[in-house]
């Protein structure tokens, strides 16, 4: 079946506070408009239109960032939800499929639950959900296992109140059904606004089926303020922990671990505690990523250990066993198969071949102000504490630098580097320098 979304992200959400769009704000690494595209995504959908409205610019441009054969529209006033689906008509114009209304700030809803919607049979479908406390969330009217209406909680009656099965928000119906629906919603309500809602009324007063699926009260999760916005954030790392633990991973203490919404663990690697996975990042079974480590936009081959207390900044790239340590950062970096920078060392831009040794304190000084720089370490090459080398420069297989050197040409396969100024030393010099100090310390001290 042939499936489009429609997903609805032009609010500005007033209870933010703040000049952000609300459905950019993160859970997990990525805007919570990601969550929703993501899960949608699982359908295959034929299209997917996403209508903002304020800040449409920074929507449409994360919009396409996750998918750039989505199409964006702006809603310019924001009348209701039935107007803003309403502005996907002319990008939907001719589908004959099914379309399924989502929302940018309801980040959970699961691509089973989704799929279930897609395969419904009923002219119209809406998500609902049994709450645990239904508070003022709309209420779905049922006869049997049709849906009569959708009631919000300030209209309803005291039996009505006392209905527990609410309404996500979210429906689905065949796009063109859709539309004609939405055509026929007025604005006789308080706040003068076209509303969703009211299309399962429409639709049985056509004599039309419209059925409901129900999910679970945690999927419809709405985000409307920086408390909720904390609440989702530990709502999907928790889930985001659970799945990894299933999965086969170690974490050591779970609720230390932080993941983003790309992040992909291979199993039987451990994940010591206090670890944090920023966005992009791939980690291959059998690794080990130790205690306050931070990676971002990397990956990490099988049998590597990265820290502790280690940084993989974008573009770390680690082979196979290769070891990173303590206060070690990589950023654009190849370190191949058995490569180890054990401590205290800074890695940009930069091959660095098989087998080779990087001692403690090297930088590869790759920045001069405005240009980046390439340094290029060969195979079984080793580099000797407190090495700098400044790009661009190469060093060969097998080749070694003294500890200490300032390295600024190319050093050939097989070769010893050893650039350091001469030691010179001055006989009594050090007692006479400390007496002058002394002194000068002294006469400071006495006029003060």
């Amino acid at each position: 079946m042939s499936v489009a979304l429609i997903i609805l992200a032009a609010g500005k959400g007033t209870r933010m506070n703040s000049d952000l769009p609300k459905v950019l704000h993160p859970i997990g690494g990525a805007p919570m408009l990601h969550h929703a595209m993501q899960a949608g995504a699982s359908l295959e959908p034929e299209h997917t239109v996403v209508v903002a409205g304020f800040g449409s610019d920074a929507v449409t441009r994360a919009a396409l960032a996750y998918d750039f054969e989505a199409q964006v529209v702006v809603q310019d006033e924001q009348l209701g939800t039935a107007h803003a689906a309403a502005q996907a008509r002319d990008a939907l114009a001719g589908f004959e499929g099914r379309a399924i209304v989502l929302f940018g700030d309801t980040p959970f809803v699961r691509p089973e639950t989704l799929e279930a919607l897609m395969n419904a049979t009923a002219d119209i479908t809406v998500l609902g959900f049994e709450a645990a406390d239904p508070a003022r969330y709309g209420r779905l009217v049922m006869d049997g296992d049709q849906l009569q209406r959708i009631v919000e909680f300030k209209d309803a009656t005291e039996a009505e109140r006392a209905i527990s099965l609410c309404n996500s928000g979210v429906l689905a119906a065949p796009a063109p059904l859709l539309f004609e629906l939405i055509a026929e919603v007025g604005k006789d309500n308080a706040q003068g606004e076209y509303y969703l809602t009211d299309l399962p009324a429409l639709a049985r007063a056509r004599g039309l089926d419209v059925s409901v699926v129900r999910c679970d009260e945690a999927e419809t999760l709405g985000i409307n303020s920086r408390a909720q916005l904390a609440s989702a954030e530990a709502q999907f790392q928790a889930t985001a922990r659970a799945d990894l633990l299933e999965d086969g991973v170690t974490l050591a203490a779970p609720d230390t671990v932080f993941l983003s919404l790309d992040t992909l663990v291979g199993r039987d690697t451990l994940v010591e505690p206090n670890v944090v996975f920023g966005p992009g990042v791939t980690v291959e079974s059998g690794a080990t990523i130790r205690a306050f480590s931070h990676l971002e936009g990397c990956h990490v081959s099988r049998g590597a250990i990265v820290g502790p207390y280690a940084r993989l900044r974008p573009g770390a790239e680690l082979a196979e066993d290769v070891r990173v340590g303590n206060f070690v950062e990589v950023k654009n970096a190849t370190l191949g198969t058995g490569a180890k920078a054990n401590h205290l060392s800074s890695i940009g831009d930069a091959p660095i071949g098989e087998a080779s040794n990087i001692g403690a304190g090297t930088i590869t000084c790759n920045y001069d102000g405005v240009m980046k720089h390439h340094t290029e370490i060969g195979a079984r090459a080793f580099i000797g504490s407190n090495t700098m080398l400044i790009a661009p420069v190469s060093i060969g297989d097998e080749a070694m630098t003294g500890s200490g050197s300032v390295i600024t040409s190319d050093v050939e396969s097989g070769a010893l580097a050893l650039a350091r100024a001469p030691q010179v030393e001055k006989p009594g010099m050090a007692r006479k320098l400390f007496d002058i100090l002394k002194a000068k310390k002294a006469k400071q001290s006495r006029g003060s």
